[in-house]
C-alpha cells in the first residue's frame, strides 16, 4: 500500500474536496488520501474526521460504510483532527435526532436555545449560528494555536455545540451570545466546531499546525 501521510474519512456527510485541498496547500510535501477504506485509515499517519449535515444521518453513513472502529481506533492512537459534526460525533449522544455519538469524551451535544436573545446591535440572533465568530484560547500554550492569536475570527455554520462533562477538556470557546466550547483535546485528538478550510489565514494556520502536531 502507498504510503499514506493525512487520511481524510469520507462518509458521505463531508466537505472533503475543500477540506483536503486546504491540507495539501499547507503540506504540499505530504500525500493526502480522502478515502472510505478503513485500512487505508488505519495505515494513515495522520487522520482528519469532517462532516456536515445532520448527526443521525452521519452516524448512519458511518456505520453503513463501516468505518466506525477505523476512527476510533485512529482517534486513539494517531493525530487526529476532528472538524464540525466530526467534533460532535466524538461526544456520548447527541439532541439532534436523540443519537449516541462515537463516547470518545464524556458528554453531550445541545442546541442553541437562544429564547429571543440579540447582539450587540439589537439584532435577533438566529440559528443556526453561522458566519464569523472570535474563538478564545483559555489555555495558552497548546501546540494547535501556535501563531494563531487569541481571539481570532473562525468561520462556524453549526446549530448544535458540545458540552464535554469535564471542562478541563475545552481548549476553545465562542459567544453566541453565551459562552459555548468549540474546540477540544484530549491525547492525540483535537477537535473543532469551526470550519479551518473555510477560514482563511487562521484556518490554513491551524491545519498546519496539525500537519505538524507531534501529541
Amino acid at each position: 500500500m502507498t504510503k499514506v501521510d493525512i487520511a481524510v474519512v469520507d462518509y458521505g456527510m463531508g466537505n472533503l474536496r475543500s477540506v483536503s485541498k486546504a491540507i495539501e496547500h499547507v503540506a504540499p510535501n505530504k500525500t493526502v488520501v480522502v478515502t472510505s477504506n478503513p485500512e487505508v485509515i488505519q495505515q494513515a499517519e495522520r487522520v482528519v474526521f469532517p462532516g456536515q449535515g445532520a448527526m443521525p444521518e452521519c452516524m448512519q453513513e458511518l456505520d453503513a460504510r463501516g468505518l466506525r472502529d477505523a476512527v476510533i481506533d485512529a482517534a486513539k492512537t494517531k493525530p487526529f483532527l476532528g472538524i464540525c459534526i466530526g467534533l460532535q460525533m466524538l461526544f456520548e449522544r447527541s439532541e439532534e435526532g436523540h443519537v449516541n455519538g462515537l463516547g470518545l469524551f464524556q458528554g453531550g451535544v445541545k442546541k442553541f436555545n437562544l429564547d429571543g436573545a440579540r447582539d450587540e446591535l439589537g439584532e435577533k440572533l438566529k440559528v443556526p449560528h453561522m458566519g464569523w465568530n472570535e474563538v478564545y484560547q483559555p489555555k495558552a500554550g497548546h501546540a494547535m494555536w501556535q501563531d494563531i492569536p487569541d481571539g481570532t475570527r473562525f468561520y462556524f455554520v453549526h446549530s448544535y455545540y458540545v458540552q464535554p462533562d469535564d471542562a478541563g477538556c475545552a481548549v476553545g470557546y465562542g459567544q453566541y451570545p453565551d459562552q459555548f466550547t468549540c474546540a477540544v483535546t484530549q491525547d492525540n485528538i483535537f477537535a473543532v466546531q469551526f470550519h479551518p478550510e473555510k477560514s482563511a489565514h487562521a484556518g490554513l494556520q491551524l491545519l498546519r499546525n496539525f500537519v505538524n502536531w507531534k501529541p
